[in-house]
């Protein structure tokens, strides 16, 4: 059990593992390029592998470029381990011909090895899944039954905390060392969103046996994507474990809905012809949160959080609902809600009518209101440029419409090396307004 728990904690973006990939990529091409000889191999065969390759990387990106089941492009990095990957099986066939098995059965090992390094050279440039538990979606090491979870902490007719509960919390001697995460069902009762299964993560003090009425953050994901991403390529459940070790085994509840529906759908999240997820987000989840589990009901100490898609849908809500979400941490989001490009998103999701999207539209919405008791803390890679604009035109509209406003920019572009580190330096202001830290 020991060894595989070492196993599956190795990772996939960094170190050893990391390192033999991509030697092995390297040595399987050249195995399966020196597995033939003569003029014909060069001339002919080779070329064709090339150019199937070649086509089929041009064809993907064209399919992205005017599908656009995501607002942004594909990386130049993806393409070329995307197009590895292809060369590796189209150059396979033209080895196996009237070869020897032993000559077969190594180029299917070398062609697997291209093909298992190219997407790992993937993972790489997002940093999705950076370990191979995550990459094979193993049940997270603190997983625990939803029902162990709820029962521990059934709703409390009481009233808010005494606040702020930095200072009247005492941690007691039996504080579990770590929190607990686990799966669970939020229907969209009003809504009639199809939401797949939430992910929820509860702090030590949550899990003792009078545990205090604690803050919400809700977090969501990129798109695509699916709920478990701010566990996986984020690594949330450690770093709010770290979070509450020094802080008396206090942290907020974070729940993790789903904000899309789907894999590769982009319901923008908002009310229209796409869905009804601004109501899923707004009514359905704060109120099977209020009535599954003891929380703060004082939603002045309630954030929502997200990265890229996700970081679009906490600007959305923050500004459509300030009285629930007073605070949002914004990392990489767009100035408005996108199916790639405007007249796309105007007629999937509006048929067409600009106002309606305009009156939904984040920007339109900070400049027609006041929000005087809203904050944002917003982050953006310094190299992510198409970001990096959008995040200081809302940094500007947030200040104007009289939100406080936290804006920084991290080392990186549009991936988990930047959106990991943004939680990070966002936990402390978001403790802090949440009534966990002063």
């Amino acid at each position: 059990m020991r060894l595989w728990h070492w196993f599956t904690g190795l990772s996939l973006v960094h170190g050893p593992v990391h390192a033999a990939l991509l030697v092995g990529t390297s040595l399987g091409l050249g195995v399966l390029l020196a597995a033939r000889h003569g003029r014909r191999w060069w001339t002919r065969r080779v070329p064709v592998a090339v150019a199937v390759a070649v086509a089929a990387v041009a064809g993907g990106w064209v399919l992205v470029e005017v599908t656009r089941p995501w607002p942004d492009g594909l990386p130049g990095g993806v393409m070329v381990w995307v197009g590895a990957g292809v060369l590796a099986l189209a150059l396979l066939p033209l080895v196996w011909r009237r070869q020897r098995w032993w000559v077969r059965a190594v180029a299917v090992v070398a062609a697997a090895t291209v093909v298992l390094g190219a997407a790992d050279g993937v993972d790489a440039v997002y940093g999705s899944f950076p370990t191979v538990a995550t990459a094979l979606q193993l049940p997270p090491y603190d997983q625990v039954p939803a029902s162990q979870v709820l029962t521990a902490g059934a709703p409390s007719p009481a009233a808010a905390a005494p606040a702020p509960l930095w200072r009247t919390w005492r941690a007691p001697a039996d504080l579990p060392s770590h929190g607990a995460v686990t799966q669970v069902d939020i229907p969209g009762t009003r809504s009639g969103f199809a939401a797949r299964p939430a992910w929820l993560y509860v702090p030590p003090a949550y899990l003792t046996p009078d545990p205090p009425p604690l803050p919400v953050l809700v977090l969501i994901g990129g798109q695509p994507g699916n709920t478990r991403d701010w566990l996986d390529g984020g690594r949330l459940a450690q770093r709010m474990d770290e979070w509450a070790a020094a802080h008396g085994g206090l942290a907020p509840i974070v729940v993790m809905p789903d904000a899309l529906g789907a894999e590769t759908a982009n319901p923008m999240c908002m009310d229209s012809a796409l869905g009804r997820v601004d109501t899923y987000l707004s009514q359905d989840v704060p109120a099977w949160v209020t009535g599954t589990l003891r929380v703060d009901p004082d939603r002045a100490h309630w954030a929502v959080g997200g990265f890229s898609y996700g970081g679009t849908c906490a600007l959305q809500l923050a500004v459509a609902h300030p009285d629930l979400f007073p605070s949002f941490f914004d990392a990489s989001g767009q100035q408005e809600p996108t199916l790639g490009d405007r007249q796309r998103t105007v007629a999937a999701a509006f048929h067409g009518d600009e106002a309606a999207f305009d009156a939904v539209s984040p920007l339109s919405e900070l400049a027609a209101r006041r929000y005087p008791g809203s904050a944002a803390f917003l982050v953006v890679g310094s190299g992510d440029p198409g970001y990096r604009g959008q995040q200081q035109a809302v940094a500007a509209a947030a200040r104007a419409a009289g939100m406080s406003v936290t804006a920084t920019e991290l080392p990186g572009g549009h991936d988990w090396r930047v959106w990991g580190p943004a939680f990070v330096a966002a936990l402390p202001w978001l403790a802090s307004r949440m009534g966990l830290a002063p």
